[in-house]
Protein backbone atom coordinates (compact mmCIF):
# COMPACT_ATOMS: atom_id res chain seq x y z
CA UNK A 1 0.00 0.00 0.00
CA UNK A 2 1.16 3.50 -1.12
CA UNK A 3 1.92 5.43 2.34
CA UNK A 4 1.79 8.94 -0.08
CA UNK A 5 -1.91 8.66 -0.61
CA UNK A 6 -2.98 12.25 -0.19
CA UNK A 7 -6.17 13.77 1.17
CA UNK A 8 -8.70 14.66 -0.25
CA UNK A 9 -8.51 13.51 -3.60
CA UNK A 10 -10.82 13.17 -7.30
CA UNK A 11 -12.12 16.22 -6.21
CA UNK A 12 -14.00 17.32 -9.50
CA UNK A 13 -15.11 14.10 -10.75
CA UNK A 14 -16.43 13.89 -6.97
CA UNK A 15 -18.46 16.76 -7.37
CA UNK A 16 -20.49 16.08 -10.10
CA UNK A 17 -21.16 12.74 -8.45
CA UNK A 18 -22.60 14.30 -5.79
CA UNK A 19 -24.87 16.66 -7.67
CA UNK A 20 -25.78 13.79 -9.61
CA UNK A 21 -26.71 11.85 -6.50
CA UNK A 22 -28.53 15.08 -5.17
CA UNK A 23 -30.68 15.36 -8.48
CA UNK A 24 -31.48 11.65 -8.31
CA UNK A 25 -32.77 11.96 -4.86
CA UNK A 26 -34.93 14.77 -5.09
CA UNK A 27 -36.09 13.69 -8.15
CA UNK A 28 -37.16 9.98 -7.07
CA UNK A 29 -37.71 10.49 -3.45
CA UNK A 30 -39.01 13.00 -0.35
CA UNK A 31 -35.56 12.43 1.08
CA UNK A 32 -35.57 13.81 5.17
CA UNK A 33 -32.58 14.56 6.84
CA UNK A 34 -32.21 15.53 10.82
CA UNK A 35 -29.50 16.25 12.82
CA UNK A 36 -27.77 18.35 10.49
CA UNK A 37 -26.25 20.19 13.54
CA UNK A 38 -24.38 17.15 14.60
CA UNK A 39 -22.07 17.18 11.66
CA UNK A 40 -18.24 18.33 12.30
CA UNK A 41 -16.83 20.74 10.52
CA UNK A 42 -13.78 18.44 9.86
CA UNK A 43 -12.19 15.26 10.88
CA UNK A 44 -10.47 13.39 11.85
CA UNK A 45 -13.88 11.04 11.66
CA UNK A 46 -15.37 7.90 10.74
CA UNK A 47 -18.58 7.67 9.79
CA UNK A 48 -20.43 4.87 10.83
CA UNK A 49 -24.46 3.77 9.18
CA UNK A 50 -26.85 1.40 8.82
CA UNK A 51 -26.28 -1.14 5.67
CA UNK A 52 -29.69 -2.21 4.73
CA UNK A 53 -29.99 -1.11 0.90
CA UNK A 54 -27.02 -0.78 -1.63
CA UNK A 55 -27.83 2.63 -2.15
CA UNK A 56 -27.13 3.79 1.18
CA UNK A 57 -23.40 4.81 0.43
CA UNK A 58 -25.07 7.35 -2.64
CA UNK A 59 -27.29 8.95 0.94
CA UNK A 60 -24.03 9.60 3.00
CA UNK A 61 -22.61 11.05 -0.35
CA UNK A 62 -25.44 13.10 -0.46
CA UNK A 63 -25.46 14.65 3.09
CA UNK A 64 -21.72 14.53 3.33
CA UNK A 65 -20.02 17.65 3.83
CA UNK A 66 -16.60 17.03 3.51
CA UNK A 67 -14.49 15.15 1.02
CA UNK A 68 -15.55 11.69 1.95
CA UNK A 69 -13.44 8.65 1.47
CA UNK A 70 -14.74 5.24 1.89
CA UNK A 71 -13.75 1.37 2.48
CA UNK A 72 -16.26 -0.92 1.28
CA UNK A 73 -17.28 -3.68 -0.44
CA UNK A 74 -16.22 -3.52 -4.15
CA UNK A 75 -19.64 -5.53 -5.51
CA UNK A 76 -23.14 -5.09 -5.28
CA UNK A 77 -24.31 -8.00 -6.44
CA UNK A 78 -28.01 -6.76 -6.68
CA UNK A 79 -27.88 -3.15 -7.55
CA UNK A 80 -28.81 -1.50 -11.15
CA UNK A 81 -25.44 -1.13 -13.50
CA UNK A 82 -25.25 2.98 -12.48
CA UNK A 83 -24.96 1.93 -8.55
CA UNK A 84 -22.63 -1.37 -9.25
CA UNK A 85 -20.02 1.66 -10.82
CA UNK A 86 -20.15 3.81 -7.93
CA UNK A 87 -17.00 2.09 -6.41
CA UNK A 88 -14.98 3.05 -8.92
CA UNK A 89 -16.44 6.13 -9.77
CA UNK A 90 -15.94 7.57 -6.08
CA UNK A 91 -12.87 5.82 -5.77
CA UNK A 92 -14.15 3.44 -2.62
CA UNK A 93 -10.96 1.50 -1.26
CA UNK A 94 -12.16 -2.09 -1.69
CA UNK A 95 -13.34 -4.37 1.30
CA UNK A 96 -13.26 -8.01 0.04
CA UNK A 97 -15.73 -9.83 2.43
CA UNK A 98 -14.18 -12.43 4.06
CA UNK A 99 -10.61 -11.58 4.21
CA UNK A 100 -8.54 -9.48 6.26
CA UNK A 101 -8.22 -6.71 3.13
CA UNK A 102 -5.32 -4.99 4.84
CA UNK A 103 -4.30 -2.79 2.09
CA UNK A 104 -8.20 -0.64 2.46
CA UNK A 105 -7.71 -0.84 6.15
CA UNK A 106 -4.04 0.64 5.76
CA UNK A 107 -5.56 2.97 3.36
CA UNK A 108 -7.97 4.19 5.61
CA UNK A 109 -5.41 4.40 8.71
CA UNK A 110 -3.21 6.76 6.33
CA UNK A 111 -6.20 9.04 5.18
CA UNK A 112 -7.60 9.60 9.23
CA UNK A 113 -4.14 10.04 10.51
CA UNK A 114 -4.20 13.11 7.84
CA UNK A 115 -7.51 14.53 9.52
CA UNK A 116 -9.76 12.66 6.47
CA UNK A 117 -13.06 12.02 6.69
CA UNK A 118 -13.67 8.17 6.06
CA UNK A 119 -16.84 6.14 5.64
CA UNK A 120 -17.81 2.42 6.61
CA UNK A 121 -20.83 0.44 7.19
CA UNK A 122 -20.06 -1.85 10.42
CA UNK A 123 -21.60 -4.82 9.56
CA UNK A 124 -20.18 -5.92 6.05
CA UNK A 125 -23.21 -5.87 3.66
CA UNK A 126 -26.79 -5.36 3.26
CA UNK A 127 -28.16 -8.75 3.68
CA UNK A 128 -30.85 -7.82 5.87
CA UNK A 129 -33.15 -4.85 6.72
CA UNK A 130 -32.33 -4.87 10.31
CA UNK A 131 -29.26 -4.18 12.21
CA UNK A 132 -27.10 -6.52 12.98
CA UNK A 133 -23.53 -6.60 14.57
CA UNK A 134 -20.66 -5.07 13.81
CA UNK A 135 -17.96 -6.80 12.16
CA UNK A 136 -14.60 -5.53 13.73
CA UNK A 137 -13.09 -3.34 11.18
CA UNK A 138 -14.91 0.03 12.08
CA UNK A 139 -13.47 -0.73 15.80
CA UNK A 140 -10.23 -1.60 14.67
CA UNK A 141 -9.95 1.71 12.58
CA UNK A 142 -11.28 3.96 15.60
CA UNK A 143 -9.15 2.32 18.20
CA UNK A 144 -5.84 2.75 16.04
CA UNK A 145 -6.68 6.36 15.22
CA UNK A 146 -8.48 7.69 18.03
CA UNK A 147 -11.20 9.42 15.01
CA UNK A 148 -14.51 10.76 16.42
CA UNK A 149 -17.28 8.76 15.95
CA UNK A 150 -20.02 10.10 13.67
CA UNK A 151 -23.21 7.47 13.66
CA UNK A 152 -25.97 7.73 10.89
CA UNK A 153 -29.25 5.97 10.40
CA UNK A 154 -30.74 4.96 6.87
CA UNK A 155 -33.85 4.00 6.68
CA UNK A 156 -36.73 3.84 3.47
CA UNK A 157 -34.66 3.78 1.02
CA UNK A 158 -35.35 -0.29 -0.77
CA UNK A 159 -38.59 1.58 -1.01
CA UNK A 160 -37.14 3.70 -4.22
CA UNK A 161 -36.26 0.64 -6.23
CA UNK A 162 -37.99 -0.14 -8.65
CA UNK A 163 -39.28 3.04 -9.41
CA UNK A 164 -43.10 3.84 -9.81
CA UNK A 165 -44.09 7.03 -11.41
CA UNK A 166 -45.60 9.51 -9.67
CA UNK A 167 -44.57 8.31 -6.45
CA UNK A 168 -41.73 9.31 -4.03
CA UNK A 169 -41.24 7.21 -1.02
CA UNK A 170 -39.85 8.94 2.05
CA UNK A 171 -36.22 8.34 2.67
CA UNK A 172 -34.72 9.32 6.00
CA UNK A 173 -31.27 10.24 7.32
CA UNK A 174 -30.62 10.91 10.96
CA UNK A 175 -27.31 12.49 12.50
CA UNK A 176 -26.46 11.57 15.81
CA UNK A 177 -23.47 13.73 17.71
CA UNK A 178 -20.31 12.37 16.85
CA UNK A 179 -18.66 10.12 20.21
CA UNK A 180 -15.35 9.05 21.09
CA UNK A 181 -12.60 8.32 20.77
CA UNK A 182 -11.78 4.76 21.78
CA UNK A 183 -8.54 2.41 22.14
CA UNK A 184 -7.90 -1.31 22.25
CA UNK A 185 -4.72 -2.70 23.98
CA UNK A 186 -3.68 -6.65 24.64
CA UNK A 187 -3.65 -9.12 21.70
CA UNK A 188 -5.46 -12.03 20.22
CA UNK A 189 -8.78 -13.08 21.85
CA UNK A 190 -8.19 -9.70 24.22
CA UNK A 191 -8.16 -7.37 21.62
CA UNK A 192 -10.73 -8.75 19.44
CA UNK A 193 -13.44 -8.74 22.71
CA UNK A 194 -12.15 -5.46 23.45
CA UNK A 195 -13.41 -4.42 19.54
CA UNK A 196 -15.90 -6.45 19.69
CA UNK A 197 -16.83 -3.87 22.69
CA UNK A 198 -16.02 -0.85 20.49
CA UNK A 199 -18.20 -2.64 17.90
CA UNK A 200 -21.17 -2.68 19.81
CA UNK A 201 -21.46 0.59 20.79
CA UNK A 202 -21.31 1.96 17.49
CA UNK A 203 -24.14 -0.27 16.89
CA UNK A 204 -26.36 1.05 19.63
CA UNK A 205 -25.14 4.47 18.70
CA UNK A 206 -27.03 3.91 15.57
CA UNK A 207 -29.89 2.00 16.83
CA UNK A 208 -30.74 4.69 19.10
CA UNK A 209 -31.06 7.10 15.91
CA UNK A 210 -33.49 3.97 14.25
CA UNK A 211 -37.29 3.27 14.51
CA UNK A 212 -37.61 0.03 16.92
CA UNK A 213 -38.72 -2.16 14.21
CA UNK A 214 -35.79 -1.48 12.14
CA UNK A 215 -33.13 -2.11 15.68
CA UNK A 216 -32.99 -6.12 14.71
CA UNK A 217 -31.11 -7.65 17.65
CA UNK A 218 -31.02 -4.54 19.61
CA UNK A 219 -34.90 -3.81 18.87
CA UNK A 220 -36.32 -2.88 22.39
CA UNK A 221 -39.38 -5.09 21.46
CA UNK A 222 -38.69 -8.70 22.39
CA UNK A 223 -41.13 -10.10 19.25
CA UNK A 224 -38.69 -7.35 16.64
CA UNK A 225 -35.63 -9.36 18.49
CA UNK A 226 -36.79 -12.65 18.21
CA UNK A 227 -38.00 -11.80 14.13
CA UNK A 228 -34.65 -10.51 13.69
CA UNK A 229 -33.09 -13.85 14.95
CA UNK A 230 -30.42 -16.02 12.15
CA UNK A 231 -30.13 -11.90 10.74
CA UNK A 232 -26.83 -11.73 12.43
CA UNK A 233 -25.05 -14.23 10.91
CA UNK A 234 -22.52 -13.31 8.98
CA UNK A 235 -22.84 -14.41 5.45
CA UNK A 236 -19.00 -14.51 4.75
CA UNK A 237 -17.74 -15.92 8.18
CA UNK A 238 -16.09 -19.41 6.44
CA UNK A 239 -16.29 -17.48 2.65
CA UNK A 240 -15.10 -15.43 0.73
CA UNK A 241 -16.66 -13.09 -1.70
CA UNK A 242 -16.86 -14.16 -5.02
CA UNK A 243 -15.45 -17.42 -4.09
CA UNK A 244 -11.78 -16.14 -4.26
CA UNK A 245 -9.73 -17.61 -2.06
CA UNK A 246 -7.99 -16.11 0.82
CA UNK A 247 -7.78 -15.08 4.58
CA UNK A 248 -10.50 -15.20 6.74
CA UNK A 249 -10.96 -12.76 9.31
Amino acid sequence: MNDKITYPRRQVSRKLVRYLASAAFTLLSDFKIKGQEHLPHEGPLLVVANHFSFIDPVAVIKIAPWPLEFVGGGDFPHAPNIVKSLPKLWGFYPLRRGTASRDALRAAEIILKQKGVLGIFPEGGNWAEVLRPARPGAAYLASRTGARILPIALYGFNDIFPVHLGKRPTVHVNIGKPFGPFSASGKGRERRRQLDGIGMKIMQHIADLLPDNFRGFLAEDPETRAAAKGTEIYPWEHAVEGGVKGEVH
